[in-house]
């Protein structure tokens, strides 16, 4: 039944992402076979995956089985999940070598994945935990003091949709800055568009700032003047992308 996971022992994992798939397998006591018929995904990819044939799987691959055991993508690339931590990061075939950031390590500073609640014409905010990720998502203290943010004013906001492509795809996590809503052209911003959060840039054109998209389809996601109703929320200062 579980042929995979015996087969590996739990320090001898080439990848993170392959330690994760495989502990969540052995938590669900399924097959890899049994996997494949829940999430569509063909069981050699799995075995690719564990095995660290596969080292850096691509999210589409991997979006199915997070869904199924109910886990981000991001998480499975970066957070040991049988443990909680956050990892620096994997040499091949070393896992032991890693050093992981627990929640009070001071070289990491853990910032929330949250959904922004908002209302039209209100410039206030408040935010949710992210309903399919409503977890932490690690950066690093030093970078956080050297570009002189204050941790407490970011938050981690998932791109959907795909006004953004192709410098922001859906699925990307990007920390954005409360502290800072002054505009700048061509700056990135996360707004409140009429009640609805948005990732956009700003622009200034013919004396007057404009919502633009990256997206080059112009006719779809063409560009919105910003009136009384836009208000800024901060600006995205960190891509955190998923897409490879």
């Amino acid at each position: 039944m579980y042929a995979l996971t015996h087969s590996l022992g739990m320090s001898n994992y080439a990848t993170l992402v392959g330690k994760n798939l495989d502990w969540l397998i052995s938590q669900k006591k399924m097959s890899p076979y049994e996997v494949q018929r829940a999430t569509g995904v063909p069981q050699p990819t799995i075995h690719r995956i564990i095995s660290g044939e596969s080292n850096d799987p691509r999210t589409k691959t991997l979006q199915p089985l997070a869904e199924f055991f109910k886990v981000s993508v991001t998480d499975m690339r970066t957070r040991d999940l049988a443990t909680g931590n956050v990892l620096e990061g994997l040499r091949p075939a070393s896992v032991g070598k890693v050093e992981a950031a627990a929640s009070n390590d001071p070289r990491f500073t853990l910032i929330p994945k949250v959904r922004l609640r908002l209302t039209a014409g209100i410039s206030g905010f408040e935010v949710e935990p992210e309903p399919f990720d409503g977890t932490t998502t690690a950066l690093s203290t030093e970078w956080i003091e050297r570009h002189g943010y204050r941790a407490d004013k970011l938050i981690a906001v998932m791109i959907r949709g795909e006004s953004m492509y192709p410098e922001f795809k859906e699925g990307d996590l990007v920390i954005v800055n409360t502290e800072d809503q002054k505009p700048v052209d061509g700056a990135v911003y996360a707004i409140n568009y009429e009640g609805e959060p948005v990732v956009k840039r700003l622009t200034r054109d013919a004396g007057q700032w404009w919502l633009t998209s990256d997206n080059p389809d112009q006719r779809k996601y063409y560009r919105r003047t910003c009136d009384e109703s836009v208000v800024i929320i901060g600006r995205v200062v960190k891509k955190e992308s998923e897409q490879f």
